[in-house]
């Protein structure tokens, strides 16, 4: 276990140096392949309720997804992690406009407040689409988060309550695809990956 640890870490300082070179035009030239790919996607067009997270720098921009989920009369739903935990839940957003009204949090992530109160994902039917981050991730689905453990927590509680897994996709640039990950038996694994590079 440890040397799985100790893997995940040598691993993520190396993927955090290969996006540290993508230039921001590179990042919204993938970050606009990768949308088009996921806008076409048939679990994207029939999904209802998704998730999506609000990108840091280093991350595929999701603005262009988030606006078009509000066109498509479709139910959107960001991350709310909470500080000190593995805890995070994923709330409504309600407008595109209110992003830029969100309180920013200390990892410099926009995400709504404790005590501002919104409907809660699971306990509003769950969720038809999940679109994960990450730092890593190889063709077997396997993924490198940050080391935080929020969205393997909140997985596993979507699937104790709901007796269900969400479809997830996974945004990445083509320089976060390895040939391997390290996972523990905690790791759960993508059902899909959408790469800029892929045809």
């Amino acid at each position: 276990m440890a040397s799985i640890q100790a893997a995940k870490r040598a691993l993520r300082a190396q993927l955090k140096q290969r996006i540290a070179v993508l230039s921001d035009l590179e990042k919204l030239q993938q970050s606009q392949a990768v949308t088009q790919k996921l806008l076409s996607h048939h679990r994207y067009q029939t999904a209802q309720r998704i998730a999506v997270f609000l990108n840091m720098p280093d991350e595929v921009q999701t603005g262009d997804i988030i606006r078009d989920i509000f066109h498509q009369d479709k139910l959107c739903f960001i991350p709310r992690y909470q500080p000190r935990s593995s805890h995070m839940d994923m709330v409504r957003l309600s407008s595109m406009e209110e992003i830029n009204l969100l309180p920013v949090t200390s990892w410099n992530i926009r995400q709504p407040g404790e005590k501002d109160c919104r409907e809660e994902a699971l306990a509003t039917g769950g969720l038809d689409l999940v679109l994960v981050p990450g730092l890593g991730f190889d063709k077997e689905g396997h993924r490198l988060g940050r080391g935080k453990g929020y969205y393997d927590t909140f997985l596993e509680r979507y699937s104790r309550h709901l007796s269900a897994k969400p479809f997830t996709i996974a945004l990445t640039f083509q320089e976060q695809i390895c040939d391997s990950i390290p996972v523990t038996e905690n790791d759960f694994e993508i059902d899909e990956i959408i790469c800029a590079g892929d045809s």
